[in-house]
């Protein structure tokens, strides 16, 4: 059944831009709803050039426009950082992803690829996650809550009542030998299971899958678990909150990772129940004015 035509005004399309995908969707407005038939997930190589990755973008883009029957004006793009939400200028650089945009304002390719002239904003990847899980799921009651995304970089956010979600913008914290983001994405996995058996994997998905009872694999999430409880606490102390809503792909593998729930008793946590669908809703937030 085709989808009705309403004013475009009441629509628009949000994307999650993420290390190894793009996931458009239109959202209706008024409810802050994605109608669902439009959601479209395409695969991006973000080690690629920047032609080729705004091609993938904008590729994305236009399919999700084409399954809906309005013109849309505005669109809202979750990123990760290092990024530059207000001029749209990303700044990742030496994080395995989207190195060829450096220094590169991305909205002027966005526009020429989709051949319209549009309105888009930004707003980091974990604060458009922890705010569309925040109102999808009804714990906007709370007076505070920290999201945290676990996948190919580490993202932290906190939302207040009554304000925005914001980036905390933890990665490159200070941890161990490193960074945090170094010892909770999903390149940690692959580089300390090689270090632990001398077999590389392309991540904790094919780890799991294929060593699930070897003892080097009890070992990796056993510090893996060890390093996450780590940064909760910090997170928790840096702003007082012991509230968390948590996303990303690797929370697939939470209750194995956390076996021994023990470790978290000082927290609530929830896992995020829209995933990345959150992102896309935080994003078409950002027009709610």
């Amino acid at each position: 059944m085709p989808i009705s035509k309403m004013p475009e005004s009441d629509y628009i399309l949000s994307c999650d831009i993420g290390g190894t995908h793009i996931t458009s969707a239109i959202v209706e407005k008024s409810t802050w709803t994605i109608v669902e038939e439009t959601i479209t997930r395409s695969s991006v190589n973000s080690l690629e050039n920047a032609k080729t990755i705004f091609s993938s973008w904008t590729n994305n883009m236009k399919a999700c426009l084409d399954k809906f029957n309005n013109r849309i004006n505005q669109v809202g793009i979750a990123a990760p950082g290092p990024f530059d939400y207000d001029r749209g200028i990303a700044l990742m650089k030496g994080q395995s992803k989207y190195d060829s945009l450096y220094n590169i304002c991305v909205t002027e390719p966005i526009v020429e690829g989709l051949g319209q002239e549009i309105s888009i904003r930004y707003i980091n990847d974990a604060a458009a996650f922890l705010q569309g899980e925040v109102f999808g799921c009804g714990l906007d009651h709370h007076e505070c809550i920290l999201g945290v995304t676990l996948g190919t970089g580490l993202g932290s956010a906190v939302w207040r009542n009554g304000e925005k979600a914001f980036d905390a913008n933890l990665w490159d914290t200070p941890y161990q030998d490193s960074i945090f983001e170094e010892y909770l994405v999903t390149r940690w996995f692959v580089r300390r299971f090689k270090e632990l058996t001398g077999i590389e994997e392309k991540g904790l998905k094919e780890i799991l899958a294929n060593y699930p009872d070897k003892d080097e694999t009890k070992q990796l999430l056993q510090e893996y678990s060890e390093n996450l409880a780590n940064f909760l606490k910090f997170f928790s102390k840096k702003y007082q909150c012991n509230y968390f809503v948590i996303g990303g792909n690797i929370v697939n593998a939470w209750d194995k990772i956390f076996s021994d729930k023990s470790i978290l008793a000082d927290y609530q946590i929830e896992i995020g129940k829209y995933q990345e669908h959150a992102a896309i809703i935080g994003a078409a937030a950002l027009f709610s004015e």
